[in-house]
């Protein structure tokens, strides 16, 4: 639908469209298009579509003490989608990359939230290519920050219409708390603890779903987190406790095979019903090593791409009452170029990316 107010509000990044390059093939016409002939700079968007956005950091991963590299995952990405055939409904549109230069991850965040937010104010769903897991909690505060505003203007709107109300017996209608599923696929809770004393603040890679928590608990609103793909040897007890304590769906990744794909597909499913709106995370070190060797910790075992595909199916296709996509915003993690092997894990980004933007629009 155009909206023509969209143009109206830019994004702050630069927005550099070199990436955007490949074959073309003009004796097949419109038909014949691909993704580096299509994706537009934010500041032409005068429609909804899908917003790229990048985030250009790797600041929690050293943080984490994990292998940097990922702070040019972002273009790499880009690179890799440019000759995808087109085959999408609406505008896609890239806003750009957020960089983390100075190792300020706090401001980083903080800046990849208010990009989100305004994605989605304009209508736009969001998908967002990191960089390290850190990105999670960055888009979160977008999520996060689009429902309050939602919620504030729907109550601004609903108050007069209770105090016009003159049947005692009817109770006043403020909105619920929305409630959120964070769909990972991963081979890490990423619910670690901040350390403790003058760095309690600082968050890394492996923080963002507990800094998650922490915002939801501070909001009194519901944590729904769902993890799949876990290497059990890479989470300790511990992370598997609170994870119990925090009622976290989760799957090790010798579950989620052919055999059992029908057990995860119904809890996943059961999962989605009861959230309002989903987001959905994928770091991409849940896949084998030999699928996806450019990341920050390979894995020996993973979980397949068609495992995950399957998975990815209902929350794609999950919609509100209203008809709408549930889904929100999907984000790309720890894809390390520095790493890759004839950009193989680029390619499954893309492919990645390409289906989720071929389902939500």
């Amino acid at each position: 639908m155009p909206n023509n107010q969209l143009s109206n509000a830019t994004f702050s990044n630069a927005i550099n469209m070199s990436a955007w390059q490949g074959r073309t093939d003009p004796e097949d016409g419109e038909l014949g298009m691909r993704w580096h002939q299509k994706v537009l700079p934010a500041d032409q968007a005068n429609e909804e579509g899908i917003m790229l956005l990048g985030f250009a950091c790797d600041a929690g991963v050293a943080r984490n003490k994990g292998r940097t590299g990922a702070y040019g995952a972002p273009i790499a990405i880009r690179r890799a989608l440019a000759n995808l055939a087109w085959h999408h409904q609406e505008p896609v549109y890239d806003g750009g990359d957020i960089s983390c230069d100075d190792g300020n991850l706090e401001l980083a965040q903080h800046r990849l939230g208010e990009d989100v937010c305004l994605a989605l104010r304009q209508k736009h769903k969001v998908i967002v290519f990191g960089g390290g897991h850190e990105m999670a909690w960055g888009t979160f505060q977008g999520i996060g920050a689009y429902l309050q505003q939602k919620q504030e203007a729907t109550n601004s709107i609903q108050a007069p219409l209770d105090m016009n109300n003159e049947n005692p017996n009817v109770e006043s209608t403020e909105i619920p708390a929305p409630r959120i599923g964070i769909i990972n696929f991963d081979a890490h809770f990423d619910l670690r603890n901040p350390p403790s004393g003058p760095q309690a603040s600082a968050g890394s890679s492996g923080t963002p779903f507990h800094q998650i928590a922490r915002f939801c608990e501070l909001q009194h609103w519901s944590f729904n987190y769902a993890c799949l793909g876990l290497n059990r040897g890479s989470n300790t007890q511990a992370l598997y406790e609170k994870a119990d304590r925090l009622g976290v769906l989760y799957r090790d990744d010798t579950e989620l095979t052919h055999r059992t794909i029908e057990q995860t597909q119904a809890a996943l499913n059961t999962f989605i019903a009861e959230c309002d709106y989903l987001y959905l995370t994928i770091d991409l070190d849940v896949f084998p090593a030999g699928v996806a060797p450019g990341v920050s910790a390979p894995a020996a075992r993973g979980v397949s791409l068609e495992i995950i595909e399957q998975l990815m199916e209902p929350i794609l296709t999950a919609k509100t009452e209203q008809g709408d996509s549930k889904l929100l915003v999907a984000d790309l993690a720890e894809y390390n170029p520095r790493f890759d092997i004839d950009n193989q894990t680029a390619r499954l980004a893309a492919r990645l990316t390409w289906t989720i933007a071929r389902a939500i629009r």
